[in-house]
Parts: structure tokens; C-alpha cells; sequence
């Protein structure tokens, strides 16, 4: 999987691999309105890169637990 967790770089934050950019990053400009390719010019990486950190983000979101509080 091109998402990357090393204690060595980036304090072991995800990022794509091969970069010292974060998931995080990737997702909040995308999430701030900034297109696919302004991404990928801005950060130096590819469609799938980010196609990679959505997956990434999906996978961590599925895995969570959620529990409700009642009032």
C-alpha cells in the first residue's frame, strides 16, 4: 500500500510513501475545495497517491468504534 508509517519520518505520521507528505494534508486540501490536479501539483504527487489516501482514510473510518452516549 503506497500509504507509508515510519517513526523516522514525519514523527510516524501516515504519508504517501516515498514523500514526507502527510495523509492529513492530502485530505484537508481536498476537503478545503482544492481540485485532484491542483493536489498533485501542490504536493509533487500522483492520482493514484491520492486515490491511495482516500482508501487509507475509508480503512481507518471503517475500522472505528463508535459509541453513543445517552442523555
Amino acid at each position: 500500500m503506497p500509504v507509508s508509517i515510519n517513526e523516522k519520518v514525519m514523527h510516524g505520521e501516515p504519508v504517501v510513501a516515498g514523500t514526507r507528505v502527510p495523509v492529513k494534508v492530502v485530505l484537508g486540501s481536498l476537503a478545503a475545495g482544492m481540485s485532484f490536479e491542483e493536489v498533485m501539483e501542490e504536493y509533487d504527487i500522483t492520482y493514484q497517491d491520492i486515490l491511495d489516501c482516500l482508501d487509507y482514510a475509508a480503512r481507518t473510518v471503517a475500522e472505528e468504534e463508535v459509541h453513543l452516549l445517552r442523555a
